[in-house]
């Protein structure tokens, strides 16, 4: 919308925050949609796809890497936007509008720009165990995502920790695609709802109650798992294939907070159905919402946050 440049910094249309499926599918759909478009990320772009191993479940790729399907993504994007790796945004400071302006944006290299509308594609990390193994074996069996990573253990021993509703709910998807999964939990009862409780009962999944992860084994994949009981204190090792980890979900929500964002209770933010948060002309993509943590999920939340910041910055939907 506008090319112009003034005497404290870039003047942007839409900044995106965030280098990952959502981000880069946003930076297309806005650099399509005529708006001067930036991306941003300190660590570079993929994000987490381009951590994923293979990836079997992405329309059009019957199989592919994750690095190769981020990297796809980001030479798409840069047909259309400048994406800035290596550079965080450390301030973003909401100003009165002037041209179509509304915030000041400080990077890490101290350089200010003048941005229209946000996107807030700053994603989530899994919470990690912290024993011997996990970061070694990281991709060799050791898994957060039973829905991306289920299907190479089919008729192959697995175990799934944690006790909440995500942990009890990829249970129930491994078992019924064909995985013969235990659970480990470290309290005697589920923090699950009840009628997962149910579910894991009628289909006779084990479950070790008041056991942790002491260690996860193998030289190059996984080949089994050391529990502790926490009343015993017995230590026994058991033959695996896979470990899947599921004790919770960390979003990257520093700048959200900051903003004054709208938190859920897990500290997702909260967006209406076009990715609208509760700050005008501050949008949010991707894993940092929450919900089905999906490749295609972040990209479509992408777009629709990206075709919306085109609509309010013509139209102000706050007016």
């Amino acid at each position: 919308m506008t090319e112009d440049r003034d005497a404290k910094g870039e003047i942007i249309d839409l900044l995106i925050v965030g280098a990952g499926a959502a981000g880069l599918t946003a930076a297309i759909y806005g650099g399509r949609a005529g708006l001067k478009t930036i991306v941003m990320d300190g660590k570079g772009a993929g994000g987490q796809t381009g951590l994923a191993s293979s990836i079997e479940n992405y329309p059009g790729f019957p199989m592919i890497q994750g690095f190769d399907l981020a990297m796809k993504f980001k030479e798409h994007a840069m047909e259309y936007v400048e994406i800035l790796e290596g550079k965080n945004v450390e301030k973003i400071i909401p100003v009165d509008e002037q041209e179509n302006v509304h915030f000041r944006v400080i990077d890490s290299d101290g350089e200010e720009h003048h941005v229209g509308a946000i996107i807030l594609a700053t994603g989530a990390k899994h919470r990690k165990l912290a024993v011997k193994g996990e970061e070694e074996l990281d991709g060799k069996g050791v898994s957060y995502c039973a829905t991306c990573d289920g299907f190479f253990f089919r008729n192959k021993k697995v175990f799934m920790i944690g006790g909440g509703n995500t942990a009890i709910m990829e249970s129930i998807y491994l078992k019924e695609i064909g995985v013969d999964v235990e659970i480990v939990h470290r309290r005697n009862e589920f923090r699950a709802e009840n009628i997962y409780n149910d579910q894991i009962k009628e289909m006779n999944i084990p479950v070790h109650w008041d056991s942790v992860v002491e260690t996860i084994n193998g030289e190059t994949l996984v080949n089994s798992i050391s529990l502790k009981n926490v009343k015993s204190g017995e230590i026994n090792e058991l033959p695996a294939s896979g470990v899947f980890v599921a004790i919770g979900i960390i979003p990257n929500s520093k700048l959200a907070t900051e903003l004054g964002c709208e938190l859920d209770d897990s500290g997702f933010v909260i967006t209406d159905k076009k990715q609208r948060t509760n700050i005008p002309y501050i949008f949010a993509a991707g894993d940092l919402t929450g919900g089905l943590q999906q490749i295609i999920v972040a990209g479509g939340e992408g777009a629709v946050a990206a075709m919306t910041a085109f609509k309010d910055l013509a139209h102000p939907y706050w007016e």
